[in-house]
């Protein structure tokens, strides 16, 4: 019997049994056969029963605090966009080098410190975790969207990273970096680069 058990077991015995109106030797009976049934020690019941633990809604039901939380999510999704939707593997290193701060600092997305110091913390399954529900909603968008490419799409299949075989080769993911500082203004070089994403190898 588990503690969330042995506790709805006490709160029967008492506003269902009547415990608080038995006299003192059917209360004794009562303990004894609660404490015979969960094993708990009587005076820890006994204490329990005169804390009125029992009739605080949630009784004996620990629940988990959320750490991160719908701020959390809110900022992930939004940065999750802006690097163009890399997975939890490839989105975690970059939030501990501190590029979520670098976004806020220049005015492209707003969070507060508290999310900014989570946002650091947050591990690779995590993130994966709590993007799967956007990443569902992004699929859905995508799939209704009018191809531009139908027969080019035919010749290169295209998946999102979630579909990734990370043990196959040849899952390639293609970038373009524009060597263009600050600003796109001018003329400047751009380099595509490929990643096989099981050896991590890159080519340009």
């Amino acid at each position: 019997m588990d503690m969330y058990s042995k506790n709805q077991y006490l709160k029967a015995l008492i506003e269902k049994r009547g415990y608080l109106l038995k006299s003192k030797k059917e209360k004794s009976e009562l303990l004894d056969e609660y404490c015979q049934t969960t094993g708990q020690n009587r005076n820890y019941v006994i204490r329990k029963i005169r804390s009125g633990a029992y009739l605080k809604s949630g009784f004996g039901k620990r629940k988990r605090k959320v750490k991160y939380d719908g701020y959390v999510k809110d900022a992930l999704v939004k940065i999750w966009r802006i690097f163009d939707y890399p997975c939890g593997q490839r989105l975690e290193p970059l939030l501990k080098a501190g590029l979520a701060d670098r976004l806020r600092n220049l005015g492209e997305i707003s969070f507060s410190d508290e999310v900014a110091k989570k946002l650091k913390e947050i591990d690779a399954s995590t993130i994966d975790e709590k993007l799967r529900e956007q990443k569902e909603v992004e699929r859905i968008r995508k799939k209704y969207q009018r191809k531009v490419h139908p027969l080019l799409y035919q010749k290169i299949p295209v998946k999102l990273s979630n579909e990734w075989d990370r043990n196959q080769l040849g899952n390639i993911q293609t970038d373009l970096i524009e060597h263009c500082g600050q600003s796109a203004r001018g003329e400047y070089i751009n380099t595509i680069s490929n990643t096989d994403i099981a050896t991590g190898c890159c080519g340009r």
